[in-house]
């Protein structure tokens, strides 16, 4: 071919005429790879001096990274990490007006040659540049701050479930089985029992006088239950886990208190009250630090989310917390069921389903909060099962949050629990 036809051919090349995803759509784009002690940054070529540039993690790193991106000329930015190594940048650059994508290295990890940080960030700003990465879901800032309320109010109720146990130790070694006789130690009865055993009261009858009217057992079975060997060393171990978990439901009530706080701040669109219906809530499932949560969502959102069954004010603060109420980001409600993971599984070969369990993933939407999960069919102990017992349960057709699942569940517990102390202890 001669060299007129060469540039005539060339001439007539136009970018617009390639495919769409051959294209550059995102000319403005830069790749940052986030590390616990250094970030490294690409912008396009041309830019500036240098494409790839290292920055420090300190806040006056972050200023620097962002100001160098606004002198580039850049408009969006996509970043890797792990952790929570990349909430300051990401926040401070959402704050410059940058548009921010916080990508999934699973989406780009399958690529061979890229054996450093530095080609990390170019592939990115790459992949970038193509429009060929998408964003994690993030909401917006205020369904932040009270997602953080409730993740923190969870870490603290699963802390205090550990000084539950505790004094369910120190009771069983005294041989005081309160836990036999009383669905919950935690409750009025049991506490107020507790609390008498460690001021020094040993009488089981006067003991028993603190039974309250709603106990299925008798004040005699109770006194029964609390014969036992009083001695020093579990009394002192008894004591610390009462006192802890009173620390622990403290700071839990503070949280209620800042979550309320947070929402009373939110507009709402409707002035109206929930509407009648024949679900009747009690107050436990609907009062949270003195505000009716039922009735803010409601004015908060113009439907009233308690009648869905199963769902309460934890487990409805907890999915407006993860997701928030604008459902723009899932096209579908399939998306969104399988953005929760609730979605069966779709291998399938020649006609034949291979695997139709949902696949395994950690999101906070998923997981168990106070022991109801958001999802389809709430299931208060499915997830905390042995895989083998939950399925071989719905294959006998039985439903997933029965007396048994709940019987299995304690005893795999206490299997687990078992098998930790032989492991550390020795006869």
């Amino acid at each position: 071919m001669s060299q007129r036809k060469r540039k005539a051919r060339k001439s007539k090349f136009n970018v617009n005429n390639l495919p769409e995803h051959l294209r550059h759509i995102n000319l403005s784009a830069a790749g940052i790879d986030i590390g616990s002690d250094r970030h490294l940054v690409a912008v396009p070529q041309g830019s500036d001096d240098v494409s790839v540039r290292q920055f420090g993690a300190f806040t006056s790193d972050l200023h620097a990274i962002a100001d160098w991106l606004k002198k580039c000329g850049v408009t969006t930015v996509a970043m890797e990490s792990t952790g929570v190594y990349w909430i300051p940048l990401f926040e401070l650059l959402e704050l410059c007006g940058f548009e921010v994508k916080l990508v999934d290295a699973r989406h780009v990890k399958n690529v061979s040659g890229r054996k450093s940080d530095v080609l990390d960030c170019q592939w990115l700003q790459q992949l970038h540049t193509y429009g060929l990465l998408q964003g994690a879901f993030r909401p917006s800032d205020e369904v932040c701050v009270l997602r953080s309320y409730v993740r923190q109010k969870e870490m603290l109720t699963q802390a205090s479930s550990m000084h539950i146990q505790h004094m369910q130790k120190a009771l069983q070694q005294m041989n005081l089985l309160l836990h036999n006789v009383v669905s919950d130690i935690t409750g009025v009865t049991g506490m107020t029992i507790i609390k008498a055993i460690i001021a020094g009261e040993r009488d089981p009858n006067v003991l028993a006088l603190n039974r309250q009217k709603e106990c299925r057992n008798s004040k005699e079975i109770i006194a029964k239950s609390l014969v036992g060997n009083f001695r020093d060393d579990h009394m002192f171990a008894l004591k610390q886990a009462v006192e802890l978990y009173e620390i622990y439901q403290a700071k839990i009530a503070e949280c209620e208190a800042a979550i309320a706080n947070h929402l009373g701040e939110q507009p709402d669109i409707t002035n109206d009250q929930p509407p009648e219906s024949g679900k009747h809530v009690r107050a436990r499932e609907r009062i949270r630090a003195d505000l009716d949560v039922r009735e803010k969502l409601f004015k908060m959102t113009g439907v009233d989310l308690f009648a869905i069954p199963g769902l309460a004010a934890d487990t409805l603060l907890t999915l407006a917390s993860e997701v928030g109420f604008d459902m723009r980001p899932w096209k579908t409600d399939k998306h969104f069921t399988s953005w929760l993971s609730v979605c069966p599984g779709t291998k399938s070969s020649g006609g034949k389903a291979l695997n139709g369990r949902t696949k395994r993933n950690a999101n906070r939407s998923s997981v168990p909060h106070r022991g109801i999960i958001p999802c389809q069919k709430p299931n208060i102990v499915g997830s905390l099962l042995p895989t083998h017992s939950v399925q071989n349960r719905r294959e006998k057709g039985c439903h997933c949050n029965s007396a048994q699942d709940r019987s299995d569940l304690l005893r795999h517990v206490d299997q687990r629990h078992d098998l930790r102390r032989s492991r550390s202890t020795s006869i």
